[in-house]
């Protein structure tokens, strides 16, 4: 099992035949790609992993699994061209709403956690749906982009489990750090 985790990131980068039918632009490289090299995006999917190791199970998990699929649901809203107001903004608020929930170890009960975190996943989502290229596969670029917020998720829930052990004023810095960041990206499109 171990040799197949070291072998998962060198799969991943490795060119060839392996990515001959999704290397189009838009397809599978382009959706793993798209949520990492958006910062606005990474805070706010690293935050939701935080947020779960604070709340532990079963939002540990819930919360992870609850953002992708309503994710994908916004993917598809952007595809189709439905209208949704206020995309950028609320990105923005993610980050400043997430990391202050983190920052300040909010406890929610699992359904008003996942309503949050779903909220602002119909909107990262849209946004990377409304961005798919013309030539895009949108499937492939939809499964890559989900896999990319599943793996920011699993760290923020691995770096939030590991902190939570040795306290919480490392967690809360990081939550008011991503608070932060998102505070600044929306000051950014003022």
């Amino acid at each position: 099992m171990k040799r197949i985790a070291l072998l998962a990131p060198w799969v991943l980068l490795a060119p060839g035949a392996a990515l001959a039918h999704s290397a189009e632009a838009g397809g599978l490289v382009s959706g793993l790609s798209h949520p990492i090299l958006g910062p606005d995006h990474v805070v706010a999917m690293v935050a939701v992993g935080l947020w779960g190791a604070i709340l532990g199970r079963p939002a540990l998990w819930a919360l992870p699994v609850a953002f992708p699929l309503v994710m994908a649901f916004g993917g598809m809203l952007g595809i189709m061209g439905v209208p949704l107001p206020s995309v950028e903004t609320a990105i923005a608020l993610s980050g400043v709403v997430l990391g202050l929930l983190v920052a300040f170890a909010v406890r929610l009960p699992l359904v008003p956690a996942c309503l949050i975190v779903g909220t602002f996943a119909l909107f990262h989502g849209y946004a990377h749906g409304a961005e798919l290229p013309a030539s895009a596969n949108p499937l492939a670029f939809a499964v890559g982009f989900v896999i990319s917020t599943g793996a920011l998720h699993l760290l923020g829930v691995g770096v939030g489990e590991a902190t939570v052990a040795r306290g919480k004023p490392i967690l809360r810095t990081l939550g008011a750090a991503i608070a932060l960041t998102g505070g600044a990206f929306l000051a950014g499109l003022a």
